[in-house]
């Protein structure tokens, strides 16, 4: 799986439907399903956007907890407000109407990478929360440590 880089804003059509931008579906040539999960972000007002690959990661992570414990099941809430979106020929996918009224979502759709995975977001949110996000990760001197390409699984999952 590729990286998902950049923000791009396309336009919602009468229907709910949104063409995501080829960058982003191109990097879903390798997967089984073509087409993307959807699910309200916990932190943000904007959605959380995956392959089917990554869905998977998820829900091993999910397996990995006890079973029956709290966490397990606050943390279910992904699986279950999950949408499943096939890409159409044209590369569109259907938001729902309860889906875009949660992320505050109108007649446009910033898709926003975010590495493995991406958000969509109502523009004007997004633009309002990443000054802040920015200021704040410089003000802290936030660094990252780089990892080494060996500290990579061969199937491309962190590990």
């Amino acid at each position: 799986m590729g990286v998902f880089t950049g923000t791009h804003t396309n336009k919602v059509d009468k229907k709910g439907r949104v063409s995501v931008p080829k960058t982003f579906r191109a990097l879903f040539e390798r997967e089984v399903f073509q087409g993307v999960y959807v699910f309200p972000s916990f932190r943000q007002p904007a959605l959380e956007a995956c392959p089917e690959s990554f869905m998977e990661r998820i829900v091993d992570s999910l397996e990995d907890l006890p079973m029956f414990s709290d966490e397990q099941d606050d943390l279910s809430i992904i699986i279950e407000s999950a949408e499943r979106l096939a890409f159409d020929p044209e590369g569109r996918v259907v938001i729902s109407d309860g889906f875009r009224d949660a992320a505050g979502i109108g007649t446009e759709i910033a898709f926003v990478g975010r590495g493995r995975t991406f958000q969509l977001w109502a523009p004007k949110a997004y633009a309002s929360a990443r000054k802040p996000a920015f200021e704040r990760a410089k003000t802290r001197g936030l660094t990252l440590k780089l990892r080494r390409p060996s500290d990579r699984n061969t199937d491309g999952a962190e590990g």
